[in-house]
């Protein structure tokens, strides 16, 4: 059973989708993202492309602006309309060869690209207070495109989805995640927002790299462990769970049966969603990303890191933005039958690494998870906490978006004293701060007491007497109650750097 399973994904590469040639289309066909009520990008040069017939001209007007291209041998043509200012009041845009195209309602805004697994796909349907955000939804100059699910092994040029204005009718379908950020973006900015939903659940990191990065050896051959571990997983999982259901058959079968176990699909496999969802929408001008990913990768956190980076890297080349800025939401708290356990934990600490990047930035989520549930519903504080990010890098409002943050660390005497950056006004919800341990030489880690004292806290814990070592939320699904004035949570950290288990 194993090793057939581990055949069906290893073999995921050469199942996927073939990639549909431009050059197939006699008329001329706009790109995914230019359909009506689509928003473009505003003070950047407006890329716009498609297909028609291989030496066809085509003429595309946008505004007052009118440029021309010929198709290449394969159909494809690309023309780049010089950068226009926001403008709620639609725009004129035509592309004419053969035949016409004519949009309609296209306007000239901010556009955020939404990518990730399941917590970015999730919708505002199933999020916290959903029924009176669905009533209050309306919005004509904040629009959604979801990108339709599609595994390809090579990089396509077409993908399903369509622009929708936010209406009570249409908002309960949006990434959560994505619209709860665009409304404050909306609300301070005022320019037009466009979402392009790009996500899949339960993917890894690896499904949504190019082929570039993925030909590098150190990544190609961790994501390869990657996909030979969701195959022995799922093989363990089954004969357990074929266990579990003889057991519940000889007891007589008293509902419920043992749930099956989760079965790793071809989406799984390394550069299929990005060929397939994303590569459709290149070059497409952008604000920016939002990423909400990692759940998938929690049992290799060792080597996240140097895939997200190439993931990053890689997106910014391939949209031609290398400065791109690129914001992701920090793991929250989850138990996943260890609440205890640290995987969860190196996975944050992966990510945090990953802000030495420029033009980064991260969410902290560590207090507004469920340790029960990993879809947490409390999408809204999570859309405001990336908002702030990009308020204040992208729109140079004066807004603190950054919670308190590991400085350093030194001993005095047998208690450990802790230094944060981003921590005025410091403080602990509900009594004194919790989730801290130290340890000292023997590198065996205790629950420490904690108290504020300006921009630090101080440790101790009777049996460490000579601490040396701190660490704080370092668990799959810790209590942590850190705050700065801005109400936002002290970041996961640990100060040492010894091997972890």
């Amino acid at each position: 059973m194993s090793m057939n399973w581990r055949g069906r994904i290893v073999r995921i590469g050469v199942v996927c989708g073939l990639v549909l040639c431009g050059a197939a289309h006699a008329e001329v066909v706009l790109a995914p993202l230019f359909q009506d009520h689509a928003v473009l990008q505003r003070d950047r040069p407006i890329p716009v492309w498609g297909t028609a017939a291989p030496g066809e001209t085509v003429e595309i007007v946008l505004g007052n602006q009118r440029l021309a291209a010929t198709a290449d041998s394969h159909g494809y043509w690309i023309v780049r309309f010089d950068a226009l200012p926001a403008q709620a009041e639609p725009l004129e845009f035509v592309a004419k060869g053969s035949n016409e195209v004519r949009l309609r309602d296209i306007v000239i805004g901010d556009v955020w690209l939404l990518s990730g697994q399941s917590n970015m796909e999730w919708p505002v349907r199933s999020s916290d207070n959903a029924e009176a955000e669905i009533a209050a939804a309306n919005d004509s100059l904040l629009r959604h495109f979801r990108t339709e699910r599609r595994i390809a092994h090579e990089p396509v040029r077409d993908a399903v989805g369509n622009w929708q204005l936010t209406t009570p009718q249409t908002a309960g379908h949006f990434s959560a995640v994505g619209y709860f950020f665009a409304r404050e973006i909306r609300r301070e900015v005022g320019v037009p927002i466009g979402l392009i939903n790009a996500s899949w659940g339960g993917t890894p990191v690896e499904s949504w790299l190019p082929a570039a990065p993925l030909a590098i050896y150190p990544v190609r051959r961790m994501a390869m462990q990657h996909l030979a571990a969701a195959a022995t997983s799922f093989a363990g999982n089954l004969a357990a769970h074929e266990k579990a259901m003889e057991a519940w058959t000889t007891a007589g079968a008293v509902p419920p049966p043992p749930p099956a176990p989760w079965v790793p699909g071809p989406e799984i496999a390394p550069g299929v969603l990005y060929n397939g969802m994303i590569a459709p929408h290149v070059p497409a001008s952008l604000s920016g990303v939002l990423w909400y990913q990692g759940e998938a990768n929690a049992d290799q956190p060792g080597t996240y890191e140097v895939m997200f980076r190439a993931l990053i890297e890689s997106w910014r080349g391939r949209f031609q933005q290398p400065n791109l800025p690129f914001y992701w939401v920090q793991l929250a708290n989850w138990a996943g039958g260890n609440a205890q356990g640290t995987n969860w934990a190196e996975l944050r600490d992966a990510q945090t690494e990953t802000l030495e990047l420029p033009h980064t930035g991260q969410a902290v989520t560590i207090d507004i998870g469920d340790a029960d549930d990993i879809h947490p519903r409390n999408k809204q504080d999570v859309g405001r906490r990336l908002a702030r990010i990009a308020l204040a890098n992208v729109y140079g409002r004066a807004v603190v978006f950054e919670g308190p943050t590991f400085a350093g660390v030194e001993r005095r005497g047998d208690e450990l004293v802790v230094h944060f950056e981003h921590a005025t006004g410091l403080h602990a919800r509900e009594g004194s701060p919790k989730g801290f341990e130290i340890a000292g030489d023997d590198r065996i880690f205790h629950p420490a007491t904690a108290r504020v004292s300006g921009d630090t806290v101080i440790l101790t814990a009777p049996a460490v007497t000579t601490p040396i070592a701190a660490r704080y939320a370092w668990r799959n699904a810790p209590v942590a109650t850190l705050y700065n004035k801005a109400a936002l949570p002290a970041v996961p950290f640990r100060s040492d750097d010894w091997d972890l288990e």
